[in-house]
């Protein structure tokens, strides 16, 4: 249950950041696919940075301390970025346009999912 509420939520997330990033779209005809894509791109991502996002943390252990995690926010841009490739591939209409959509979009994403993963905590708890 956890999984898919996750999913929720990151796909809200995603949702906020096409309509708060130039850059970041969904070209989805009707609502209904715009909210498919949206959950489907939510699991693209959240495979994404569940596989890749330890491994980069592990190898690049010196960036995020030089940086004081601020590298945190170019790879999670590089992982948007990595997710929009992807969902080309399988043919969902979503595309991040470049490195500063991404940058600013991981930012939203990131921002939005903490503050609903708070309210869900609040209402649901553990």
């Amino acid at each position: 249950m956890k999984i898919i509420i996750k999913i929720l939520v990151v796909a809200a997330a995603l949702w906020a950041a096409t309509r708060l990033v130039d850059g970041i779209t969904v070209s989805a005809q009707t609502p209904v696919k715009e909210i498919g894509t949206l959950l489907a791109v939510a699991l693209v991502f959240g495979v994404v940075n569940a596989v890749l996002k330890p491994i980069i943390k592990t190898l690049g252990c010196a960036f995020y301390i030089l940086t004081l995690g601020l590298f945190a926010l170019v790879v999670n841009a590089g992982l948007l970025l990595l997710t929009s490739w992807i969902a080309k591939e399988l043919s969902l209409p979503f595309h991040v346009e470049g490195f500063w959509p991404a940058f600013w979009g991981a930012i939203v994403i990131g921002l939005v999912s903490w503050i609903l993963d708070l309210i869900l905590d609040a209402i649901v708890g553990d």
